[in-house]
């Protein structure tokens, strides 16, 4: 029989607590990834990439990112009937154990694709896909009560698109809130009236100061703390910054030195381990720290979704830092930032889940 995998909230259940720690919703994709490319293509190039993957992208980015982490996931989406359905179910479900309970497989609908290009930290996109045949709310129904719901804020939300995640805060889910790039520019702050009774908010530095006007990042944190009781800023290389007025923390951590393969994800998996960190009640600084590593181990691979990593190789990256030399300042700085790990880690199994290979064929392209 297999152990039972790693669960970091295990001291924190209680009976009648919700079964589902974070409940998500949201587009899935079949990604194929192309990294171990010099340079991107030219008009009417060819180049050959040195690696290649597939597996589940969009809202499944997230969904794995907190199951990896020993979060009771669900998700809800809309599935189509064809190959690339069939395997991004079966991933998610079977190899992932996510709960699809609330998801739906369409007949004649054609699953969404994307082809993601990463070459250095920049990667460039081209999806082809449909709108889901049915409304969020509609497609979910009744949501099961869960710790915490996960979701994009989006310009002009359709009422039966947002229904259901009004019905979860009043079931006592916690709201955590990310934004995406605004394309067209506008970056409208009405579209953060939507923070209201959520409980944290996670843009990156650019979207940041883009929808509260500001400067720099740090006005940026301000004006978002002044909306949400956990607000937190990421900002690439120059790591993150983060207010909890619900705790009356302020931290700010650096980003980890790291070879980037492939950013597909990484702030999804930021998002997943600061709402664990959160759902634990760590400190705030533990918390920044934690997420910072948790999308450094993930940006060293490629593959968005499986690239997240797992309580295994969290625990063999602290194994690796304990058991270095002396080494530099640097390494020092990196075991002090880390040493709340050692609370967790005796505790994790050695069986503990470690990230997939991202591939849709028999043998892996990695």
């Amino acid at each position: 029989m297999p152990a039972p995998p790693f669960d970091p909230l295990a001291d924190l259940r209680a009976p009648g607590d919700p079964q589902v720690d974070v409940l998500l919703q949201g587009m899935v994709f079949l990604d194929i990834i192309f990294s171990g490319l010099s340079r991107m293509p030219g008009s009417g190039e060819e180049l050959w990439a040195e690696g290649m993957g597939s597996c589940p992208g969009g809202a499944a980015n997230l969904a794995v990112a907190t199951a990896r982490l020993g979060l009771r996931t669900s998700l809800s989406a809309a599935f189509g009937d064809d190959d690339y359905g069939d395997f991004c179910w079966r991933t998610l479900a079977e190899q992932e154990h996510i709960d699809l309970s609330t998801s739906q497989r369409f007949e004649h609908w054609h699953t969404p694709v994307t082809v993601s290009i990463a070459v250095d930290d920049d990667r460039r996109m081209v999806t082809h896909g449909h709108e889901a045949p049915e409304p969020a709310t509609t497609m979910m129904g009744t949501p099961p009560r869960s710790r915490a719901v996960l979701f994009d804020l989006t310009p002009n939300p359709r009422e039966e698109d947002v229904a259901w995640i009004r019905t979860a805060r009043d079931q006592g889910a916690l709201l955590f809130a990310e934004v995406g790039f605004d394309g067209s520019g506008v970056w409208d702050p009405a579209t953060l009236g939507q923070l209201d009774r959520c409980h944290a908010f996670t843009p990156n530095a650019v979207e940041a100061m883009a929808y509260t006007r500001t400067d720099t990042p740090y006005d940026a944190l301000y004006a978002l703390a002044d909306l949400v009781p956990l607000a937190v800023v990421t900002n690439g290389s120059q790591g993150a910054l983060a207010i909890d007025s619900s705790t009356g923390e302020e931290a700010t951590v650096p980003a980890l030195r790291v070879a980037s393969i492939d950013p597909t994800g990484a702030g999804d998996v930021f998002c997943a381990a600061l709402t664990l960190g959160t759902l634990a009640h760590w400190e705030l600084r533990h918390r920044l720290n934690f997420a910072a590593l948790c999308s450094s181990l993930a940006v060293q691979e490629f593959g968005g979704s499986l690239a997240a990593p797992g309580w295994g190789d969290i625990a063999d990256w602290w194994h690796a830092q304990c058991a270095a030399e002396e080494g530099t300042a640097l390494q020092r700085a990196v075991r002090r930032r880390f040493e709340f790990l050692d609370d967790l880690v005796p505790a994790i199994p050695p069986s503990a889940v470690r990230r997939a290979a991202a591939t849709i064929a028999r043998r892996s392209d990695v």
